[in-house]
């Protein structure tokens, strides 16, 4: 007797259950826009998760190891710039095409990093580089 109740308990349990698995959503509520809404959620977070690991600029992701870096950056054109380079304890000036990279001239007296972070002090030093080349 107690073996027939186990056996008509377990075998409701099993047509109760044998419509959809327990993980899954009701057939009513999975529709397209769930689904739409999810796939740009995750899309979303990849891009920013790919962001924010650009703006931590981790040495390991970059392949640099820090003894190079880009101080300051100025456009001059729709994609060309001149751009202030650290390397080690000297700065260069390079200008920078979209066919080539140039050496505009290696500063004598480095910019301290107060003068790199306002843009007033870093723009006049350039020009004054820039009259200064114009005359050779």
């Amino acid at each position: 007797m107690k073996t027939r109740f186990l056996h008509n308990l377990s075998a409701a349990v099993v047509l109760a259950t044998a419509g959809m698995p327990a993980w899954a959503a009701p057939a009513d509520e999975m529709n397209i826009a769930t689904t739409l809404a999810a796939l740009i959620l995750v899309v979303l977070l990849i891009l920013f998760l790919a962001w924010l690991l650009k703006r931590m600029k981790l040495p390991g992701i970059q392949g640099a190891d820090g003894s190079m870096k880009i101080i300051r950056q100025l456009p001059v054109g729709q994609r060309e710039r001149i751009v202030l380079l650290q390397v080690g304890d000297e700065q260069l000036l390079v200008g920078v095409t979209q066919q080539n990279i140039s050496l505009l001239s290696k500063l004598e007296q480095p910019l301290s990093m107060e003068e790199t972070q306002s843009g007033g002090e870093f723009a006049a030093h350039l020009n004054k580089l820039l009259k200064k080349n114009d005359k050779k």
